[in-house]
């Protein structure tokens, strides 16, 4: 076996919780505002979140949520996230966290499968939490500014001074879900030490100063914005303006407005960034990086979106499993279409996937990676775990990638079935389970097709029940009621069959032969 070490070295992952390095960055400066709500203009200074955490964590361990309960969270980004985030892990909880766009029966299986006691959402959720919290081991709904019902305010009480104790190495702190490879999400199992690990790899050679500004729609729920924004910006000592959705002419004015220097984006925005006239209306001479992430951005596009911005262009390469970054570009060393080199503490392999054996420099295999950020396994999945997660700790990223001589990482295509669409995975075996719950569905295909604005949109191939007559619109009304938005296929395509191998597994690739 041959591998890729990292050519940025080691980084010594302190013994501590994900709450007390983000306390590293709040503490010494309490007067300052640390994040504000772009909207509203409502801020938080790094002393009220500080207390506020450990208010909260007092409130739930007086109700007996904590120390060990888990508690999710359904909500937009907003000052109030990394309070209930962090206070739940102060008390030694777990946090899921939730899409806010998911429909109740999506919200109903996370709650189950993550066995959540507490539900914190907004008022404008209210509804569907409720719903999706019906036969669930939730006890209690918690909204976030609410008047007439039991609001976070209500929940809060004596602070608690320390960190609950927990097993930094094996307490899972944080259970966002994922379809990792393949599949329905699943429980992605992030322990103390892996976040940790990943802000500190991050915060090594990401470069970020406490005069830093970033405009955080990303959202926290999603690992991305969570441990980039949400914990590494906040403990590099630097602010966030918060922002609960994308809209491209609000994310303009807050740049302009709160003169922000770095912005995280998805390639979708990327595109709006480098082509929409609407950017030329605004001032944003104080962006000096763009960082792109969560999907790969073709080189022409990174260019494009640094030269309109004057601003570094750049990338990075992650994956909920692994916390999640592995890779990132850094300091000037740019290639552009490259997600970068390994973060430090961090090891990479290009292997073949028939053989299993790695492949030279420059060959195009599966990227492998290894490091102090890689999960701990998928909760209550032990396959799904053992077909991720080698015995000797190499996650494979189902990503089909070539790593060149000086050790930049580009991705190619994916082994996985995923489809990624605004960044988000969509997992066609959802989907298809969908649209075959359907009466007048008799078999379902999805798959992705290539889309400039999105990356990709899912395109279904349905096969009628014999007698139906269903079309697209009934298709479309029916996923609505099951499925999140961005799950939803972009076109439909009625089929006699969908071509199948002797196992019965979907042949995609013919599929796709045929888009």
């Amino acid at each position: 076996m041959t591998g890729y070490p990292s050519r940025h070295g080691t980084v010594d992952v302190a013994a501590i919780s994900i709450t007390e390095k983000l306390f590293e960055g709040l503490s010494g400066r309490e007067e300052e505002v640390a994040i504000i709500d772009g909207p509203t203009g409502r801020t938080l200074t790094a002393g009220e979140i500080a207390d506020r955490i450990r208010r909260l964590a007092g409130g739930l361990t007086e109700r007996g949520v904590l120390p060990g309960g888990t508690v999710a969270i359904l909500a937009p980004n907003m000052p109030d996230y990394p309070i209930v985030f962090h206070g739940v892990a102060w008390g030694g909880g777990t946090v899921t966290t939730i899409n806010p766009t998911y429909t109740a029966p999506e919200i109903h299986h996370q709650l189950i499968d993550s066995g959540a006691v507490m539900l914190v959402t907004i008022p404008a959720f209210v509804e569907v939490a409720r719903a999706a919290a019906e036969g669930t081991g939730v006890r209690d709904v918690v909204i976030i500014g609410a008047e007439k019902c039991l609001s976070l305010e209500d929940v809060m009480g004596q602070p608690l001074e320390a960190q609950a104790p927990v097993d930094l190495e094996s307490h899972v702190v944080v259970l966002p879900y994922s379809s990792g490879t393949t599949g329905r999400p699943k429980g992605v199992m992030l322990t103390h030490r892996n976040l940790v690990a990943n802000v500190t790899q991050s915060g090594a050679v990401a470069g970020i100063t406490p005069k830093d500004t970033a405009i955080a729609f990303l959202p926290f729920f999603h690992i991305y914005g969570m441990t980039v924004l949400m914990n590494l910006f906040l403990q590099q000592r630097a602010r966030l303006v918060t922002m609960p959705r994308f809209d491209l002419e609000l994310f303009l004015r807050l740049i302009q407005e709160h003169r922000a220097t770095r912005l995280y984006i998805v390639p979708p925005v990327a595109l709006a960034l480098a082509k929409h006239p609407l950017v030329d209306q605004f001032d944003v001479s104080s962006v000096k990086e763009i960082f792109s992430g969560a999907a790969p951005l073709g080189p022409e596009t990174e260019i494009a979106v640094g030269e309109r911005f004057g601003a570094s262009s750049v990338q990075g390469y992650g994956m909920t499993e692994m916390s999640p970054i592995s890779h990132m570009t850094i300091g000037g060393n740019v290639r552009h279409g490259s997600s970068g080199q390994a973060v430090p503490s961090t090891e990479c392999r290009i292997v073949d996937p028939a053989t299993l054996q790695d492949v030279a420099p420059g060959v195009e295999g599966e990227l492998w990676v290894r490091g102090p950020q890689v999960m701990k396994g998928y909760l209550n999945n032990p396959q799904a775990t053992a077909e991720t997660l080698t015995p000797e700790g190499w996650l494979r990223t189902g990503d089909l990638a070539i790593i060149d001589e000086d050790g930049f990482m580009f991705i190619r295509d994916r082994l996985k079935e995923l489809i990624k669409y605004n960044g988000f995975q969509v997992a066609p075996a959802e989907v298809e389970a969908a649209l075959c719950a359907h009466a007048g569905v008799a078999d379902a295909a999805v798959i992705g097709k290539p889309d400039e604005a999105a990356g990709e949109v899912p395109v279904a191939f349905v096969v009628r029940a014999p007698g139906s007559e269903v079309g697209e619109a009934e298709l479309q009304a029916h996923v609505e009621g099951c499925l999140a938005h961005y799950k939803h296929p972009g076109e439909y395509r009625f089929v006699e069959s969908v071509p199948k191998s002797a196992s019965g597994k979907i042949l995609r690739r013919e599929l796709r032969a045929g888009l």
